[in-house]
């Protein structure tokens, strides 16, 4: 079995590599959203035209980084959507309702101190997680049916 994960969310740590150096043994396929902040926030302008108002200017990025998001979220099996520290990420709650609209398999990654402001997201998650390597044991035992050493 081949598992296609979306690793949706915060963008200003290392989680994502986390993930995937630890999951490298596994038969599974990483997708996510563009975690160049500038590239993401700029796409849009890039590509369309430049925009005076940043109203239009985010509008349009947001536009474009929709297509990616979309597909990944549409194609993925797992959907693990982090939320850090720092910034509230309105984008990963948004990701998280859309998964569970699709009926995708969520596994939510995010710091004790949240729990309260998530309870939400973390009722239509399947598994919530503190830690990376948690997301990793949690696809070892999907593909495998082994529990951690």
């Amino acid at each position: 079995m081949t598992l296609n994960v979306y690793l949706s969310g915060e963008i200003h740590s290392d989680w994502r590599e986390q993930i995937v150096e630890g999951a490298k043994d596994l038969d599974v396929s990483f997708h996510s959203p563009v975690t160049d902040h500038d590239s993401s926030d700029d796409c849009g302008v890039a590509i369309l035209g430049q925009e005076d108002n940043k109203y239009w200017h985010d509008h349009k990025g947001a536009m474009v980084n929709a297509i990616r998001t979309r597909k990944g979220l549409a194609d993925a099996d797992v959907v693990v959507v982090r939320f850090g520290e720092k910034y509230k990420q309105w984008n990963a709650a948004f990701d998280a309702g859309y998964a569970a609209a699709l009926g995708k398999s969520i596994i939510v990654l995010n710091p004790p101190a949240h729990q309260h402001a998530l309870k939400e997201v973390h009722a239509a998650a399947l598994a919530v997680a503190e830690e990376p390597s948690q997301v990793v044991e949690i696809l070892r035992y999907v593909l495998t049916g082994s529990l951690p050493g």
